[in-house]
């Protein structure tokens, strides 16, 4: 076993302050880098030491792999944790790493490799009878032969990108007319998106269900899994608001999903913490749908409900400790809820948005977790992904996480830029999400832009009734409107109308 003394955290943002704050308590210290854009950012201050490593594009910053490397050699860091997206997934870089005889804190370049394939992870998979959905088991580009695979599966189908991510280069087809054309816009996208055009065939689950096994491993064979995060709450095939437990699992379903995981994981002797994601339909059939081998967005709900902190695994298992988590030692304690707190604007098709944190405050109380990696009066840069924050909640039941986390919601106050908080607080009070019945498709089916646009009349009515509440106290006689109180007292009641 190598222990690591201090960590280069090859990330930005609120996951690399995730990943400092464990290193911390463990008594490693850590190595920001940032880019020029990133230089006032939380986690430039928190970490140990800081380096600058490039202009904003993150293609001259946080992707420079040699430099990355060059960095952590200069600081005297033992270790580089990549956190997730960026190098994380990048088998190139976990080689590069070991190579130069430091520890990549994430699984081998062997298994990033095997399941950085959605066709090498299918067929790792087959080994194990763990169950696919129905489609080809190779690449295909002839277009004959796709289209008659096609027809034997049944239409509507997936054509998907191998390499593919974040809902690039994958096309629903729904007749076989449209077939040659969306087959070549989805070639054609991924060869532009991840500079591989390959591309196969899947049977389109109708109804499906996003939901996700947590594994971790270590280098001794040793796996386990740490239960499952629904994740099925998305836009434009991206996650927005995950839980864990699901609604709608059984405790028999539960346990088949994890062994199929641990199976996944066996089937590319992985180590380190990953996540096996599943799609399950309307009769709770589970069929494999890819891994990550990397930490998750969402990995704080499985971190509420097990009390177990991934990220300091992560570290353990990279020193070469066995783990010390046994599957029978795990269990559920009760519910947790994660919002992603994105700069979009969801009126406007959820596209990025801009500008500077003017109010930036974040709710509190028990059972309220905030990831961010931002401040007040910062501005939010165009160069990254426009997630701001991860709001997370937990409670001792389903019903009572969703309205603690309406709560935490309605404290969040954030102005200067639109963001997700009033689509996730609309998604949490629909009757779909409170009943459990929902599916990917829940954007599609129930959200319409102008639900949002309510939100001034009922602003106003809530800062009419902080008014009266403050007159009320101050025992005022004569009515007073905003246009001719005193600027103190309209302070004072427009704090209490949260503004």
């Amino acid at each position: 076993m190598r222990k690591i003394r201090k960590i280069l955290v090859a990330n930005r943002g609120e996951i690399a302050l995730r990943v400092m704050r464990t290193a911390r308590e463990m008594g490693i210290q850590t190595v920001a880098v940032y880019s020029e854009a990133d230089r006032f950012a939380p986690h430039v201050r928190f970490a140990d030491e800081a380096v600058c490593i490039g202009p904003p594009p993150s293609a001259q910053s946080y992707l420079q792999m040699d430099k990355l490397i060059e960095v952590c050699l200069q600081k005297g860091a033992d270790a580089i944790h990549p956190g997730y997206g960026f190098l994380s997934e990048n088998a190139i870089f976990s080689r590069k790493v070991s190579q130069a005889g430091l520890i990549f804190i994430g699984p081998s370049p062997e298994s990033i490799e095997i399941m950085g394939s959605k066709l090498s992870a299918k067929l790792a998979a087959k080994k194990y009878n763990i169950p696919l959905v129905p489609g080809t088991e190779e690449a295909i580009s002839d277009v004959a032969a796709a289209k008659k695979r096609a027809a034997e599966i049944g239409y509507p189908v997936l054509i998907k990108a191998s390499a593919g991510g974040g809902g690039k280069g994958m096309r629903l087809v729904h007749t076989e007319e449209e077939f040659e054309e969306q087959m070549n816009r989805a070639i054609s996208e991924a060869q532009a998106a991840f500079g591989d055009g390959s591309v196969f065939i899947e049977k389109f689950v109708t109804a499906p269900r996003h939901i996700e096994i947590q594994i971790l491993g270590d280098k001794h064979g040793n796996i386990i899994h740490l239960f499952e995060r629904e994740c099925s709450i998305q836009r434009r095939h991206q996650k927005v608001i995950e839980e864990a437990p699901s609604a709608i699992l059984t405790p028999e379903i539960r346990q088949a999903m994890g062994k199929c995981a641990i199976d996944v994981a066996r089937a590319c002797h992985y180590y380190g913490a990953g996540t096996v994601e599943f799609i399950v339909n309307d009769k709770l059939e589970f069929y494999f749908l890819e891994m990550n081998t990397r930490l998750q967005v969402e990995h704080p709900v499985t971190e509420m409900i097990t009390g177990i902190d991934l990220v300091r695994q992560q570290i353990l298992i990279a020193e070469g400790h066995p783990l010390e988590i046994r599957q029978e030692d795990l269990q559920i304690r009760g519910h947790a809820i994660e919002v992603r707190i994105c700069a979009e604007d969801p009126a406007n098709n959820f596209l990025p948005d801009i500008g500077t944190l003017q109010t930036y405050v974040r709710p509190q109380g028990p059972g309220v977790r905030v990831d961010d990696g931002f401040e007040q009066g910062m501005d939010i840069p165009i160069y990254y992904d426009p997630m701001i924050a991860k709001l997370i909640v937990h409670a001792e039941d389903r019903n009572k996480a969703i309205a603690k986390m309406l709560r935490a919601i309605e404290e969040y106050q954030i102005t200067g830029i639109q963001t997700t908080l009033g689509f996730c607080s609309y998604v949490l009070r629909h009757e779909a999400f409170v009943s459990g019945q929902f599916d990917t498709k829940f954007v599609e089916k129930y959200f319409k832009p102008e639900v949002l646009q309510s939100k001034p009349q009922a602003e106003e009515e809530r800062v009419a009734a902080a008014l009266t509440a403050f007159l009320l106290e101050q025992h005022v006689d004569q009515p007073i409107t905003p246009a001719t109180q005193p600027a103190a007292q309209s302070s004072a009641w427009k704090k209490r109308a949260k503004w």
